[in-house]
């Protein structure tokens, strides 16, 4: 008996027992959607945290002031700015200021910094313009709203141009940055930008706690920080506990490792779904052995040879495996998509893991399906038909 007519006879016996069907690849289903719905999510997630990494800035290296007993001098930022593989550098003070605008008042995050923020940190400005050098070097009184402090203070409004409050000085608005969101769980978009100058009177410090590097290269990024490193202890010897270099590119290969981690570890919970509807097509197909014995005996009795029966039950476990596999992919699709429209869940979907998970819905219907099918081919014939 040939395949396709082994395909046909699988077809109509399923087909006979519709309900028993559906209840049977019901595990299949449902083992395939979870294992395509929870790495989606899983990957949709590293994604996510890969593009809140990267609003960071491209090529950053970050240099943190963690003691009192060093200080980041503008001659010593300037030797790091000149090393090979360093193509800007932007110092930073921070703090939270009041800012206020007729009767509207509110704590913002200030950075002072110079022009070489924009590209270091990948600003984008929306209206206006950034600050320059020369606001840095005459101190003057300008500032760059981020884009929900722009929509506080002046709603629709165009702000660039007119004046703001900070901490009870007026500034002259020169720009608006354009939204960045929230990265890794601080807002962007939230802060006021003013000249290194300026900020460092506005709060108060002339002590530079942070600063930002951007590398020529993202393939050399280790090579510039392992320079940046041996400049800091060159300029601070025996003092290494009191700084911190921090690459970017490590804590995206931190990230990447975590979130591969729980990739696979969701992928595998959602896998033994499968293995229990595998489970499930051995039950039912012992069970369909037991009630068609007599069936199997005729066949035998006619010349149905061994094989023919084993193949007849086999392909029946795998088409009942490949249409709850194909069914399940869709579902997964749907729930996917649901689970993205109503969590605000960034969901990421996978041909590879689709294919993989409808694969394995197949080996699994093969191997839970040779012990009913060995069982049915092994049955005597003249016992089988005396089977009541």
């Amino acid at each position: 008996m040939g395949i396709i007519q082994s395909i046909k006879m699988a077809l109509k016996s399923i087909k006979s027992n519709k309900l028993r069907a559906v209840l049977t690849m019901l595990g299949i289903i449902i083992g395939v959607s979870s294992v395509i719905v929870l790495v989606s999510i899983a990957q949709g997630s590293t994604k996510n945290v890969t593009s809140q990494i990267n609003q960071l800035g491209t090529n950053l290296l970050t240099i943190n002031s963690t003691g009192s007993d060093i200080t980041l001098t503008e001659d010593k930022i300037n030797k790091l700015s000149k090393l090979n593989g360093v193509n800007a550098v932007s110092p930073v003070v921070s703090g939270r200021v009041t800012v206020k605008k007729e009767k509207t008042s509110s704590q913002v995050s200030l950075t002072g910094t110079n022009a070489a923020y924009e590209s270091v940190r990948g600003a984008k400005v929306n209206q206006g313009r950034f600050i320059t050098d020369l606001d840095v070097e005459y101190r003057q009184k300008v500032v760059v709203l981020g884009s929900d402090t722009a929509s506080t203070f002046f709603g629709t409004d165009n702000p660039v141009g007119q004046y703001i409050q900070i901490e009870g000085t007026s500034f002259k608005i020169i720009g608006v940055l354009a939204s960045k969101g929230s990265s890794l769980g601080q807002s962007g978009d939230d802060v006021v930008i003013v000249p290194l100058s300026t900020g460092e009177r506005v709060v108060g410090t002339t002590t530079i706690s942070q600063v930002y590097l951007q590398g020529k290269s993202q393939d050399h990024m280790d090579f510039v920080m392992t320079e940046v490193e041996m400049e800091m202890a060159s300029l601070y010897p025996n003092k290494s506990d009191s700084y911190s270099v921090t690459n970017q590119q490590d804590l995206m290969n931190t990230m990447s490792s975590v979130s591969n981690t729980m990739t696979m570890m969701l992928g595998g919970i959602a896998s033994i779904s499968l293995l229990v509807g595998g489970i499930g097509i051995m039950n039912i197909m012992l069970v369909s052995v037991s009630e068609r014995t007599k069936e199997i005996g005729i066949r035998k009795a006619i010349g149905a040879k061994r094989r023919d029966v084993l193949l007849q039950f086999l392909i029946e476990a795998v088409v009942l495996s490949s249409m709850g596999g194909v069914i399940g992919i869709f579902a997964g699709l749907g729930i996917g998509k649901i689970v993205s429209t109503f969590m605000n869940m960034s969901i990421s979907y996978s041909t590879s893991v689709m294919l993989l998970s409808f694969l394995f819905s197949l080996v699994v219907g093969v191997v839970f399906g040779v012990f009913p099918a060995n069982k049915a081919s092994k049955l005597n014939p003249i016992q089988a038909l005396r089977y009541e």
